[in-house]
């Protein structure tokens, strides 16, 4: 039967003096104090762990360490070998934890994410991303334990940008968000992602899409660039630009080199040379890959316009006063303004892809896959994608190219819709037809 100890008291763990020798006084429950010969006091606890073995606990110096912490601490260590935990076991777990707590902060654990995703960004996108995350996340979430961030707390910084009404950023950050917890999750940091439940957290910007014209009123349209009397590559440009209806920095970006006029086909490169001084100049594709624009007979006749402009130079649209530099980003639209348009409510460059496509679609006579792909537009289903990526339809979107630029010749002299003139045995006399009077 073990030996009961004597519980201890304030008054005799004050007046314990050092001996030659070290000596104990023990409280019960494998407590004890070791008086060490230099003076120092030591609270210790035997216990034998949950395998069977003897085990020893540290508790702390008296007296910063009072009688009644080293009871609650012995306490503790009982409860948890009542669970079969060894408490000194628990304990290093616990000081590595907050140890790992204090290294994987939100902002060490967010530039790790940015270090291993930027070789898939551009650099420009990259610095960016960074930046972002610099300017609205670390101020407020940068030093926190990564593991201990609650959906709430990431929801915290997003509203303040949402009230400062930049609704783009603050849904971009929490993408950011979205893709660092997952990370962290993925690398073993934290077992769940918190940022799952973001998703619709913050207020989203109604779409608004670019203004573009009713095809009805096409005849007018093209007499107005009839009649433009600007500077001549601009006319090109606006009348090229509705022929082939890619995006505005693809047009103006454009390159000699691109232009193939014996296979009459524009090959837009998915990145370019970047041109010093012209920002977001190195832009091709949208998506980065390769696009092929077959070229109508009409087109051509405009490229070979322009070529007499600007053919001795590298770019196709180079600007007036400085010819390795691109005409400006609104060059088409100030021209459309000129032609008595608003281009914030009627119609604009982007526009004229919006028009072909309503064109093309309305016509009935080109696959869903020809169009889709002649616009650049990235297949959504990543499935579908795999078997499609090769499947260019180059020559049905030859045939679509030169029907669209037939149109708009035919709609010079009065609106006939995209379906009518595609099926040209079908119309009759008995027919109204749109836009006429």
């Amino acid at each position: 039967m073990p030996r009961l100890a004597v519980p201890l008291t304030d008054a005799k763990c004050d007046s314990a003096k050092p001996r030659e020798k070290d000596y104990t006084l023990f409280d019960g429950q494998g407590l004890y104090l070791l008086v060490k010969s230099r003076g120092t006091k030591v609270w210790r606890m035997k216990y034998t762990r949950p395998d069977g073995r003897a085990g020893l606990a540290t508790f702390g110096n008296y007296p910063a360490v009072g009688l009644k912490m080293a009871r609650h601490r012995r306490a503790d260590a009982l409860e948890l070998l009542a669970k079969g935990i060894d408490p000194v076991e628990s304990a290093r777990q616990a000081k590595q934890d907050a140890e790992q707590a204090r290294r994987h902060t939100f902002e060490a654990i967010a530039r790790e994410w940015h270090a291993a995703s930027a070789g898939k960004w551009k650099q420009h996108h990259a610095d960016s991303v960074l930046r972002r995350l610099e300017i609205h996340i670390f101020l407020e979430l940068g030093t926190r334990p990564i593991a201990d961030l609650k959906t709430r707390d990431l929801l915290s910084p997003l509203k303040k940008i949402e009230k400062r009404g930049t609704l783009d950023t603050a849904n971009r950050m929490g993408q950011y968000l979205a893709k660092i917890m997952r990370f962290a999750v993925q690398q073993g940091y934290i077992d769940s992602n918190p940022a799952a439940d973001l998703l619709g957290a913050t207020a989203t910007r109604r779409v608004e899409h670019r203004p573009a014209l009713p095809l009805e009123r096409l005849p007018e349209f093209l007499q107005r660039i009839d009649a433009y009397r600007g500077h001549p590559l601009t006319r090109i440009a606006i009348e090229l630009s509705l022929l082939v209806f890619t995006r505005s920095s693809e047009l103006r970006f454009a390159r000699w080199d691109e232009i193939d006029f014996e296979r009459a086909l524009w090959t837009i490169p998915g990145t370019r040379e970047s041109i010093e001084g012209v920002r977001y100049s190195s832009r091709g594709m949208k998506m980065e890959t390769p696009h092929l624009v077959p070229l109508s007979r009409q087109s051509l006749v405009l490229a070979e316009k322009a070529q007499q402009l600007t053919g001795r130079f590298e770019l196709i649209f180079a600007g007036k006063s400085s010819f390795w530099k691109p005409m400006s980003e609104n060059t088409v639209n100030a021209a459309l303004r000129r032609m008595g348009y608003d281009t914030k409510s009627e119609v604009c460059g982007h526009g004229f892809r919006a028009m072909a496509c309503s064109a093309l679609v309305e016509s009935g006579l080109w696959s869903h896959d020809a169009v889709e792909r002649q616009m650049s537009h990235q297949e959504r289903n990543n499935v579908r994608a795999a078997y499609i990526h090769k499947a260019e339809h180059i020559h049905e979107r030859r045939l679509m190219m030169q029907w669209w630029a037939d149109y708009l010749d035919n709609c010079r002299a009065r609106f006939v819709t995209p379906y009518e003139f595609a099926h040209p045995e079908l119309t009759s006399d008995k027919v109204s037809r749109l836009g006429q009077a």
